[in-house]
């Protein structure tokens, strides 16, 4: 286990698309464990792999009820609409106030590489789509107003 460094806003590996993961093989199952470790090191709630340098299409969330962990998620539903305050480990002492879906269905990979559907809502969909944004190249900053640095 390892504890990568978190890319800050700059980094032009955050503005791309991510690649799709084509086969879940030790390097990805090294990498989840990894995120995991990093995410918890950090006090997040979520980490999407453009914020260690690596162009995948891979997330971690925990917001607290257990560790999702989705490979080439997709995001198949979303409804009502919830703002809220938003920071990014990779946007370091800035927040902003972002609208999101209220309520999300997330499909994506397990690391057995089973299909797997989580529903969210509150706390959790909002990290699902701010993770899910990282994977398109999208910063919260991007979507945030009332921005300020703490």
């Amino acid at each position: 286990m390892a504890v990568y460094k978190i890319i800050e806003i700059g980094e032009p590996v955050l503005r791309e698309k991510a690649r799709p993961v084509p086969k879940i093989n030790s390097n990805i199952i090294k990498l989840l464990d990894n995120m995991a470790d990093t995410m918890y090191n950090a006090r997040g709630v979520g980490l999407a792999a453009p914020q260690v340098g690596v162009s995948k299409r891979v997330i971690i969330v925990d917001t607290g009820e257990g560790l999702y962990e989705l490979i080439n998620p997709e995001i198949v539903r979303k409804e009502g609409l919830d703002t809220d305050t938003e920071g990014c480990l990779s946007v370091p002492g800035v927040s902003g106030e972002v609208q999101r879906a209220a309520r999300v269905v997330i499909k994506g990979l397990n690391r057995e590489g089973k299909e797997v559907c989580y529903e969210g809502e509150g706390m959790l969909a909002r990290a699902f789509q701010h993770e899910f944004d990282h994977l398109e190249g999208i910063l919260f900053v991007d979507k945030a107003q009332n921005l300020t640095r703490n």
